[in-house]
């Protein structure tokens, strides 16, 4: 367990604070509102402070892993996989809040779970298949998204707008490219 794969299990525990904050979830919790009751006008705040800290430390933990040679299998599998639910997470609270289309997030989603089927069809076959590039650029632009969605600022909606279809795009390219380029893992063949 190096740092770069601390680095992305920390990225995985922070999806429950941050979606708890994100959705607001303290009504029934008493003894929390009696705590820290004044920061409730402030938790989209707080929970984007937080993505943006899981978000660098996606960067982070590649840029340290290529760096001193700390790139592991469980790195290669889990850190893609912790951006998948960081990022799946908030999208889904953002449908719950109303600020993205569901049809959107079922999309990307479905996309998050064909790359995983075929990874673990990969994996069967001993390939671990490492994120590309469009898979990079899909997630750094969804993260983008996201805060942009969180920030919830009129005057930027129209860029959130087009962001949120870069994503979408990405989303749909990255998946034809983890298709063609390992398409002998649907087949069977190492």
């Amino acid at each position: 367990m190096n740092l770069p794969n601390k680095l992305t299990v920390f990225r995985m525990v922070l999806i429950v604070p941050f979606v708890v904050l994100l959705l607001g979830g303290f009504e029934g919790w008493g003894w929390f509102m009696a705590l820290f009751g004044g920061i409730a006008p402030y938790t989209d705040y707080i929970a984007l402070a937080i993505f943006v800290v899981a978000s660098l430390t996606d960067l982070l933990d590649g840029k340290i892993a290529r760096k001193y040679d700390l790139i592991t299998n469980f790195g290669k599998f889990m850190d893609p996989l912790a951006d998948k639910l960081l990022v799946c997470s908030a999208m889904i609270c953002l449908t719950a809040m109303g600020r993205i289309p569901a049809w959107i997030v079922i999309l990307i989603i479905s996309r998050e779970f064909v790359i995983s089927g075929f990874r673990l069809i990969a994996s069967d076959n001993g390939r671990v298949i490492a994120a590309s590039y469009w898979g990079k650029f899909k997630t750094t632009f969804q993260m983008v998204m996201v805060i942009l969605m969180i920030a919830n600022i009129p005057a930027l909606s129209p860029v959130t707008g087009i962001v949120m279809w870069i994503s979408l795009i990405l989303t749909v390219v990255s998946l034809v490219d983890y298709l063609v380029k390992n398409k002998e893992v649907m087949q069977g063949t190492k």
